[in-house]
């Protein structure tokens, strides 16, 4: 599948409302993902195929940390490499901006994201008890320290 990460812009803003509704229980509302637009501190990408939106990723970013924010793809897109695509570009953004480590939250039960998480260098970091509505779950707080710009390939080994 032939797919193309751009930053996210006004005219996605639709279709990631509709991305989010069918991604998470508790989705994102148009108004914050408006409002991601116009942070200072947020790098949001999108996932493009044939025209239409299939995923995107999230970051902020302050004093040389990142956060992912979120990481969406469309079921019928995953397991196709699209997260790793995204996930790869946040990586290289934020290490090209200077920041020393990336983290982020997972729900214990996502055994899919963990493992791809994982598989990027992300390390299991603590635990934040109850972090997740609908239903209540405990999120993984996993960090991706970075030692140079090299690491990034190195460690999907």
């Amino acid at each position: 599948m032939n797919v193309t990460i751009i930053p996210m812009n006004t005219s996605h803003i639709t279709a990631l409302t509709e991305l989010e509704k069918r991604c998470f229980t508790t989705p994102w509302s148009k108004i914050s993902l408006q409002e991601e637009l116009i942070n200072p501190l947020s790098h949001f990408l999108v996932a493009v195929a044939h025209g239409h939106v299939i995923g995107y990723i999230g970051t902020q970013e302050v004093v040389g940390e990142s956060y992912i924010s979120n990481i969406a793809v469309l079921p019928e897109h995953r397991r196709k490499g699209v997260a790793q695509t995204l996930l790869d570009r946040a990586i290289q953004g934020a290490i090209e901006r200077g920041c020393v480590f990336i983290t982020l939250e997972v729900r214990v039960s996502n055994t899919a994201a963990i493992s791809l998480y994982e598989k990027n260098g992300f390390l299991q970091a603590g635990r934040r008890k109850s972090f997740y509505r609908h239903p209540d779950e405990d999120a993984l707080i996993m960090t991706k320290h970075f030692n140079n710009s090299a690491q990034m390939e190195g460690d999907r080994k």
